[in-house]
């Protein structure tokens, strides 16, 4: 340990690891403009070639979108990465939400699913859509054989050839499922469909979440342009006009374009040391999701602490270089929204939720001084991770102005925002909306929607069928 500790020492020179960490993940609007600029050429690249860039720039096939007032019963599967939801929406004729019959259930994934077989991970979702099919008929008397058209949110790289077709690209988010990389996700839901017997339901629209998202915000607001997901993992997509799209046959009207941009990974992104090497199954990809979404910023900041730990004593001699320490930061990373954004948020003179939350994961009696240094890491990757998501917001809709001027310059343009992430951390949403501001003006307004991409999904099965 003391070897390396010297070692660790020497890299850096006279800088402190906390010194370093902070020039490394530097975020000034010049930095900014290099991520937005290079990221509207890799949208151009992925648009006019399929594998042209980092971003795949997918068809979503919506080319139109729920407008109007709505009445009746919609139906939807959202499926991201880390819950699995069903919903049931009742609109009342007026576009507004009937709450007594609207139904929304929650079950979380567990990791055997996530790494499963095929039939293992939709039986689950097709057993979870039994559960309403059921219920309905117990409390409002539908009959379990009228037939229903549902909207599936999938939250994984999706290559698209109809609006309820789409074959798995790869997956992402930690999931490794077998024998389902090539395969019609639609069709592996409608045969755990048919093996409980659920041959009422429809499939008639397949989304992401991003694109869910966009049909359910814009349903409620006409000026939203933007989707975007801040959860465990992200994406965004957005309104393209078909005439902008090489090699499609319309020429006529929009579509939402799903960028997958969780792949962006050019040079210009301000990686460090830590940022290496995460993920067992996706090393080396996904760079701009690992950056900037949910999943690997705990692992990002357990990283540094551990590393802090062994080569500067941050915790006292117990700790330096220790198994203990490792298998305590490693085995339970720091989570993003329970740990970190907590001790983000302590405000009091003395850090005393910082100190507390310390003890409580690693056992360990903290100083003023230490509690500040931990805080000064969080503000540091959290800080980066919210200005660089603002980055490609700004990358997206400076690309539909230069593409169409005029379209958001000086015009009120929504951006739709969902996930866990951005909806539970105050100071992430205060970072992103600086850089938007900054570089675009206040214009663009960043809304949360948490539920759009569930509603959007039901709508566009009934838009689209």
């Amino acid at each position: 340990p003391e070897t390396r500790s010297k070692q660790s020492r020497q890299r850096m020179g006279d800088r402190s690891i906390l010194q370093k960490l902070q020039t490394d993940c530097a975020t000034p609007l010049s930095v900014l403009l290099r991520v937005a600029y290079s990221m509207i050429d890799e949208m151009r690249c992925g648009l006019s070639v399929a594998g042209g860039g980092d971003l795949k720039m997918l068809l979503s096939y919506v080319n139109s979108f729920p407008t109007g007032p709505k009445r009746g019963l919609f139906y939807a599967l959202d499926i991201g990465g880390t819950n699995f939801r069903v919903l049931r929406i009742l609109l009342d004729g007026e576009g507004n939400l009937d709450r007594d019959g609207t139904e929304m259930k929650s079950w979380e994934i567990h990791e055997d699913q996530k790494t499963g077989t095929k039939e293992g991970l939709f039986g689950f979702i097709a057993s979870a859509l039994r559960e309403l099919v059921d219920r309905e008929f117990e409390i409002y008397k539908i009959q379990r054989e009228t037939e229903r058209k549902i909207g599936f949110t999938f939250s994984f790289p999706v290559n698209q050839t109809a609006i309820n077709e789409g074959t798995l690209i790869e997956w992402t988010k930690g999931f490794d499922v077998s024998d389902t990389v090539g395969e019609n996700v639609v069709a592996c839901l409608e045969e755990a469909l048919v093996r409980l017997n659920l041959n009422m339901f429809s499939v008639t629209a397949l989304v992401n979440d991003a694109v869910g998202t966009l049909a359910g915000a814009i349903y409620t607001d006409s000026d939203v342009k933007v989707a975007v997901i801040l959860g465990t993992g992200t994406n965004a997509c957005y309104i393209e006009r078909m005439d902008a799209i090489p090699n499609i046959v319309e020429e006529d009207g929009h579509t939402i374009i799903n960028t997958e941009w969780g792949a962006f990974s050019q040079g210009v992104l301000p990686l460090t040391e830590f940022d290496q090497h995460l993920g067992d199954n996706d090393e080396g990809r996904q760079i701009f999701e690992k950056m900037i979404s949910g999943k690997y910023l705990g692992a990002i900041m357990s990283r540094i602490l551990l590393e802090m730990a062994r080569s500067e004593n941050l915790f006292g001699e117990d700790y330096t270089g220790t198994v203990v320490l490792r298998q305590i930061l490693f085995l339970n990373p720091l989570h993003i929204t329970a740990d970190i954004n907590k001790m983000h948020s302590d405000d009091t003179d003395e850090l005393e939720t910082v100190g507390s939350t310390l003890n409580e994961i690693l056992n360990v009696h903290t100083t003023l001084e230490v509690r500040r240094t931990v805080v000064n890491v969080i503000d540091t990757i959290v800080k980066r991770a919210a200005r660089l998501a603002g980055a490609g917001i700004v990358a997206i809709l400076q690309k539909m102005e230069l593409d169409t001027p005029g379209l958001i310059h000086e015009k009120r343009t929504v951006v739709a925002i969902s996930g866990s992430l951005y909806q539970k951390y105050e100071k992430y949403q205060l970072y992103l909306k600086q850089v938007v501001t900054e570089l675009l003006g206040s214009y663009v307004v960043i809304i949360q929607f948490p539920d759009a991409s569930g509603i959007g999904a039901a709508l566009l099965a009934d838009t689209t069928a």
